[in-house]
């Protein structure tokens, strides 16, 4: 028996208000989600939002992230809901089979050999993260990565996305869908 406590799960969910303005939806590889007019973000695995998706995730420890690098990350990387990052991006990725049937020491050497964190180190503090973990909710994606910035800093947040996509592990990635906000109150 488990006696951990269950992660809590964060939803996002497409609907008619929201403290998010949905400025566009795109499809970057697979099947992409139906437009909507704003986003709610909220606690519980339970949260609907009356609109056309749901997405849910739980925020984790960071996974094959060294000592060094967290250190690096947390000197550098500022937090979520800074004042002028009233942009966002929400971007949900699916892996393929053949990246969950690699083993984790091969999936770190994946990254090694092209790296999204050393990518993404060069755009903080401009560019706050959070990841979520979806696959093992049985959601229809693996993860969820909630962005926030400066409207001066999407070019900038733009350029990351264009050398992510063009890193190793993007070779893996069957199913994305790149969501832009603006704050609702902005």
């Amino acid at each position: 028996m488990n006696d951990r406590p269950a992660l809590p799960v964060t939803a996002f969910a497409a609907g008619d208000a929201g403290a998010w303005r949905i400025t566009s939806v795109s499809a970057v590889a697979g099947a992409g989600l139906a437009a909507a007019p704003a986003l709610s973000i909220g606690s519980g695995a339970g949260m609907a939002g009356g609109g056309p998706w749901v997405l849910r995730g739980t925020a984790s420890h960071l996974r094959y992230t060294t000592a060094m690098e967290r250190g690096a990350l947390q000197a550098k990387q500022e937090g979520l809901g800074r004042p002028a990052s009233s942009r966002a991006a929400l971007i949900p990725i699916r892996k393929s089979p053949e990246w969950w049937a690699l083993a984790q020491d091969e999936r770190r050497a994946v990254y090694d050999a092209g790296s999204h964190l050393p990518i993404g180190m060069d755009y903080l503090p401009g560019v706050a993260r959070k990841l979520y973990h979806s696959r093992d909710l049985g959601e229809a994606f693996d993860f969820l990565t909630w962005f926030e910035f400066a409207p001066e800093v999407e070019p900038a947040f733009d350029h990351m996305l264009d050398r992510l996509r063009r890193c190793a592990e993007w070779a893996y990635v069957d199913r994305e869908v790149d969501i832009r906000l603006e704050r609702a109150d902005g």
